[in-house]
């Protein structure tokens, strides 16, 4: 793809990332754009998976064009006007936290229910086999053992964000009618959806109070409740609560190799999952 140049000036900066920023059209309201920090490639992988993933009507901000102001890579999206992701809304509302996480979690089941065509996307399996291969802070003698429990892994063709967690979720009320939407479509593949499951739990159990604040915009207690309410929506009343956080747990460390591409460094707080159980 040939990237647009834009110029810059005629946007606001309206949020960051741990890859890339946000920005809105200081005059139309109906664009916005992501530019990576780093990485061309990463845009225009990114833009071709949410043009394929909008093409088969799970719901995400209409992807436009690649775009460059000279410097960066990003992507040209429609605007959802008046969006709001789900940890932004436990922070300015906490006491609606159960409310949002059982939103977000039938939001997720949706999006585990959908099959994909193999042929289309990456299976997550062998996502993780090259991001352990390319990670420099694991032994070779706990690669060979990560490596085999993501092999061992329930196979599945349905639907993988990749990098789910709270604020990859956005809604709009219209009407009293509330919208959703999944953003940041970098990671989109598909498996089994406990590799996606994992980072939830990562998200609102693993960090610190500081983290957690500046990042999801809540405290860690409020994050906390997300997570059980979210838990009990997405599994269900039935479940035997008990094994599914024995997996839950092991899928949250497997995150640990997202996470290390991402800041390039060590994660012992998530690798702490994988010890006693993988390693």
């Amino acid at each position: 793809m040939e990237p647009i140049k834009i110029d810059l000036n005629e946007y606001e900066r309206v949020g960051e990332g741990a890859n890339g920023a946000s920005y809105n059209h200081k005059t139309n309201p109906d664009i916005m754009l992501k530019i990576y920090f780093r990485n061309f490639e990463a845009a225009e992988k990114e833009l071709e998976l949410a043009q394929k993933v909008y093409a088969m009507g799970i719901p995400t901000p209409e992807p436009g064009d690649l775009i460059t102001d000279g410097e960066r890579m990003g992507i040209r999206f429609r605007r959802i006007n008046g969006k709001k992701s789900f940890s932004r809304a436990c922070g300015d509302e906490p006491e609606r936290t159960e409310e949002f996480a059982r939103e977000f979690a039938m939001m997720c089941k949706r999006l585990h229910a959908v099959h994909v065509d193999t042929t289309q996307f990456e299976n997550v399996k062998d996502r993780l086999y090259n991001l352990l291969d390319a990670n420099p802070f694991f032994t070779p003698e706990q690669k060979e053992k990560i490596h085999a429990f993501i092999a061992a892994a329930p196979d599945a063709d349905t639907a993988i964000h990749g990098d789910l967690q709270f604020g990859n979720g956005i809604f709009v009320e219209e009407n009293g009618v509330r919208k959703t939407y999944f953003i940041d479509l970098g990671d989109f593949c598909y498996g089994y959806p406990m590799f996606d499951i994992g980072m939830v739990y990562l998200c609102c159990c693993l960090n610190n109070e500081e983290w957690t604040m500046e990042v999801n915009h809540m405290s860690n207690a409020t994050a906390a409740r997300f997570w059980d309410a979210f838990a009990k929506e997405y599994f269900g009343p039935d479940a035997d609560m008990e094994a599914v956080m024995k997996e839950v747990k092991i899928y949250a460390g497997l995150k640990t190799i997202i996470v290390e591409r991402d800041t390039r460094c060590p994660m012992p707080q998530f690798r702490a999952m994988l010890e006693g159980t993988i390693y």
